[in-house]
C-alpha cells in the first residue's frame, strides 16, 4: 500500500510538470520568455469594421502572447468605443487577449 501511494504521488507530480515541458508541432521545446509581457503590441492593419456586430479585422504580425503566427482575421472588441478610432487601411498597434473563449481586442492605438 506504501508503494502504491508514492507511485500515485510520483505519477501526480509528473501529470503536474508536463505543461512546463510541451514541445511545439515540430518537436521543439516551447520555452516560456520570462520577461515578456503578457499583453506585448501587435503590427497590424485594419481591414475592416463592424460598428453592427462590433467586431474588427485586422490583418497583424505574430501575436506571441497567445502563440499565434501573423494572419489576417476577425476579432471582437473589448470596448465597442475602440472601433470609432479607426478605420480601414489604418496602421495599428494592438493587444489581444483570450476572454470567454473569444481573442479579443484589448487595446488599440495608431502605429508611430
Amino acid at each position: 500500500m506504501k508503494k502504491l501511494n508514492t507511485l500515485m504521488i510520483l505519477a501526480a507530480a509528473l501529470v503536474a510538470a508536463v505543461p512546463a515541458f510541451a514541445a511545439t508541432p515540430a518537436g521543439t521545446p516551447m520555452v516560456m520568455a520570462e520577461g515578456a509581457a503578457a499583453g506585448d503590441m501587435v503590427d497590424g492593419e485594419i481591414r475592416k469594421v463592424d460598428m453592427e456586430a462590433k467586431k474588427i479585422t485586422i490583418k497583424h504580425g505574430d501575436i506571441k502572447n497567445l502563440d499565434m503566427p501573423g494572419m489576417t482575421m476577425v476579432f471582437q472588441v473589448k470596448d465597442p468605443a475602440m472601433l470609432d478610432k479607426v478605420k480601414a487601411g489604418d496602421k495599428v498597434k494592438f493587444k489581444a487577449e483570450k476572454a470567454g473563449g473569444a481573442i479579443v481586442v484589448t487595446e488599440i492605438a495608431p502605429a508611430k
